[in-house]
C-alpha cells in the first residue's frame, strides 16, 4: 500500500482519462492520494474527486495563483474550511507557500497570502502542504511566528540545515520524481540523510515526471508528452529504498507512517494508527 501525498488529479491533463488514472494507481497499490487545491475556483473540484474516488484533499491558494486571486479569497478559504470542517477527507490547508524562482511575481502579495493562510490553518487546527521553492528561510520565519500543527514540505530541495529546521518543527518532507535523476545530487543526498521519520512520497502529478518519463524540449515540441501520474509512485519509491538501504516493504511502511503523522486525519481516514 502506498500514499501519494501530493497529486493534482483535477488538472486538465487528466480530463481525458481521469478514472483510468485512478484505476491504474489502485492497481499499482497506490491506495491513497492527497489532492491539494491551488485556488478558490477548484475547491469544489478537489473535494468532489476525493469523495468520488475515496481519496483525501486539501484547500489552499498556491503562490503561483495569488496574482489572479480576489481580495476576499482568504475569507472564502476560511469559510470553506468552516463549512467542511467535519469532512474526514479534508486533511490539510494547501497548497500554500512561496515561490522565489518564477520571475515577475509579487513577493509582497505571495507573502501576504502565505501568512494569511498560516493563520487560517492555525485557527482550523490543520497541518499545511507547503510549496517550497527558493523560499525555505522566509517560510520558516513565518512558521516560527505562526504555530501550525506541522505538515509537509512538498518537493523539498533546500539545504540540509533548512531540512533540519522543518523537521524540528514537526514537518515531513516530500520526495518524488526529481529524486530519480542521477544529477539531482542535492535532492538525492537529502532523501538519503534526513531522519527516517521525515520522508514522505509524492508524484505532484501531472508534473515532476521521473527520469523514465522525461522528454527533452525537442521531444515535447514534436508532440511527445511526459505526464506523470500516481501509478508511478512505487517505482519512484524504489529510488528512495535504494538511497536509504531499505527494502521496498520497509519504505512503504515508513513513508506511510510518516504521512499519517504529518496528516492525522489521513490516518483516521485510512483506518490506521500513525
Amino acid at each position: 500500500m502506498w500514499i501519494d501525498t501530493h497529486c493534482h488529479l483535477d488538472a486538465a491533463e487528466f480530463d481525458a482519462d481521469r478514472d483510468a488514472v485512478v484505476a491504474r494507481a489502485q492497481a499499482a497499490g497506490v491506495t491513497m492520494q492527497v489532492l491539494p487545491a491551488v485556488e478558490v475556483s477548484n475547491f469544489e473540484a478537489v473535494r468532489e474527486l476525493a469523495h468520488r474516488h475515496n481519496l483525501a484533499y486539501a484547500l489552499g491558494i498556491h503562490p503561483l495563483c495569488v496574482g489572479r486571486a480576489q481580495p476576499d479569497d482568504l475569507d472564502r478559504l476560511g469559510e470553506a474550511l468552516v463549512r467542511w470542517r467535519d469532512d474526514p477527507r479534508l486533511v490539510a490547508v494547501g497548497e500554500i507557500g512561496l515561490d522565489f524562482f518564477v520571475p515577475g511575481l509579487s513577493r509582497e502579495q505571495m507573502e501576504r497570502f502565505y501568512v494569511g493562510q498560516l493563520k487560517i490553518a492555525r485557527d482550523a487546527g490543520l497541518p499545511v502542504l507547503l510549496h517550497v521553492r527558493r523560499s525555505a528561510d522566509i517560510l520558516l520565519k513565518h512558521l516560527r511566528q505562526i504555530e501550525v500543527p506541522g505538515g509537509i514540505g512538498h518537493a523539498f530541495n533546500g539545504s540540509s540545515q533548512q531540512a533540519a529546521a522543518f523537521v524540528e518543527r514537526g514537518f515531513r518532507l516530500g520526495f518524488g520524481g526529481a529524486m530519480t535523476f542521477d544529477r539531482a545530487l542535492n535532492i538525492r543526498e537529502l532523501a538519503a540523510e534526513v531522519p527516517g521519520h521525515a520522508p514522505v512520497l509524492e508524484t505532484d502529478s501531472p508534473d515532476i515526471p521521473p527520469h523514465w518519463l522525461y522528454r527533452t524540449a525537442a521531444q515535447r515540441a514534436a508532440g511527445e508528452t511526459s505526464r506523470n501520474e500516481p501509478s508511478e509512485l512505487p517505482r519512484i519509491a524504489q529510488t528512495l529504498a535504494e538511497l536509504r538501504g531499505w527494502s521496498l516493504d520497509e519504505t512503504a511502511a515508513r513513508t506511510n507512517a510518516n504521512a499519517w503523522a504529518a496528516l492525522p486525519r489521513l490516518a483516521a481516514l485510512m483506518g490506521e494508527a500513525a
